[in-house]
């Protein structure tokens, strides 16, 4: 018997669960973490919590913070499936259109590994298609990063092949097969050869070209997907480059890449094309159910808003704009540095800021502010205040793109040079 989850949206406080949800619960509370460091700390924040209302009391609260995904509550019994929605009157989020945007930018690539989890050492859940959004998160990075290979050309290399060869001998002459396959036959001219070959044709290009045949399979049957004209052209952009390449390959074959500083793509890109064949069970058929079984997994939307917000940024101010400036222990989301700005931002997926503000943020930012080093990227003399500011999801009033916008037209109240800046983040069209 299958479980079906029951659905909730993140941001959700408080929320007093149905006696139908809870009568598979054997514990007072229960609580599951992002198990990736997070923002310097070691996840503190849990993806969702759930507590008895009183100790004494049948109720249970559940809290949900900043990840989507899905995941047990008692394995095999109960599971819980939390939804991209940043608020309630809002329309759900489209994941997909700020990972698509943040992902033109090569500056992203590299933090891609830092955006999900999955456990697939767990029992498997059955949802959905359209609750599914572990695969189209794994297809949409991938092509993502395949776009990327295909501009610099695929990895040539050296890699083995068998022929059967009329009237001549490469390499080395395989007895077995030339005895079977021609002798026994009648086919005295021919003989079976092993020999090195040089092209894309190789094992890493074949396991991409592989996971490439399954999403082409999927593509048409996840209508959030179809629905981006970007991903298609993105799909139909790459898809001629693999032309030369074969399939044939298992998954078994590649245990370990050597990175190329050139092609370093090639690294994440195959640890992708894996995730998603062991997402289909190796079974091209399953591309196309309306019912999947998914494993646990956790999507990191506050990450997947630094990347969004970076992509907006990079729009605008190209490299003007540094991404997760490191110094000391100290990680800044952004600073900026072009004639008309210098400045910390700091990205906050969160709703507080559309009436007010909040002091942490503020004080963790100016903290940044405060850093030599800071200073001497900005090239700012001691004693001078460099600007902060903040930036958060707004719906209603938020921007669509930074590309004309003044960073500093709003100061938070009680602040000197402390701004903030709402942006709108993609909705899903009905």
């Amino acid at each position: 018997m299958s479980v079906k989850p029951f659905t909730y949206y993140e941001h959700e406080q408080n929320v007093i669960l149905n006696s139908d949800e809870t009568s598979g619960f054997v514990k007072s509370q229960y609580q599951k973490k992002f198990a990736k460091q997070h923002k310097g700390n070691d996840a503190s924040l849990p993806c969702f919590s759930i507590h008895k209302k009183n100790e004494d009391d049948k109720e249970y609260l559940l809290n949900t913070w900043y990840f989507i995904g899905l995941d047990w509550i008692e394995t095999n019994k109960s599971a819980l499936y939390v939804a991209p929605k940043l608020n309630h009157e809002a329309q759900e989020i489209d994941f997909i259109a700020m990972l698509l945007s943040s992902l033109k930018h090569e500056a992203v690539v590299k933090n891609l590994e830092e955006l999900f989890v999955v456990k697939w050492h767990k029992p498997t859940i059955q949802i959905t298609q359209k609750q599914d959004l572990l695969t189209p998160f794994l297809v949409v990075e991938f092509l993502s990063l395949l776009k990327q290979i295909v501009r610099k050309g695929l990895k040539k290399s050296y890699y083995k092949v068998e022929q059967n060869l009329q009237g001549r001998v490469k390499g080395k002459v395989q007895v077995a097969k030339t005895i079977k396959q021609n002798l026994v036959k009648n086919k005295s001219l021919y003989t079976y050869c092993a020999f090195d070959e040089f092209g894309i044709d190789n094992k890493e290009n074949r396991l991409l070209k592989k996971a490439l045949l399954f999403i082409k399979r999927y593509l048409p049957t996840y209508g959030q997907l179809t629905n981006h004209k970007d991903l298609q052209n993105t799909y139909n952009y790459i898809n001629p480059a693999f032309a030369q390449v074969t399939d044939a390959i298992d998954v078994s074959e590649i245990k370990q890449t050597k990175t190329n500083v050139f092609y370093k793509e090639y690294e994440q890109a195959l640890y992708l094309a894996k995730l998603i064949l062991k997402r289909f069970g190796y079974n091209i058929s399953n591309t196309i159910k309306e019912t999947v079984q998914s494993p646990p997994f956790w999507i990191d939307m506050t990450k997947l808003f630094e990347l969004y917000v970076l992509g907006l940024l990079k729009d605008r101010f190209h490299n003007q704009v540094k991404f997760q400036y490191k110094y000391y222990g100290n990680e800044l989301d952004y600073l900026l540095n072009n004639e008309q700005y210098q400045m910390v931002i700091d990205a906050k997926y969160k709703l507080k800021y559309l009436n007010g503000k909040y002091d942490e943020d503020i004080r963790q930012v100016s903290g940044y502010a405060r850093l030599k080093k800071v200073y001497q990227a900005l090239n700012k003399k001691q004693g001078e205040i460099i600007d902060c500011l903040i930036i958060h999801p707004d719906q209603d009033n938020g921007f669509d793109d930074l590309k004309e916008i003044d960073l500093k037209q709003t100061e938070i109240d009680q602040y000197y040079d402390v701004y903030k800046l709402g942006v709108k983040l993609p909705l899903v069209k009905e």
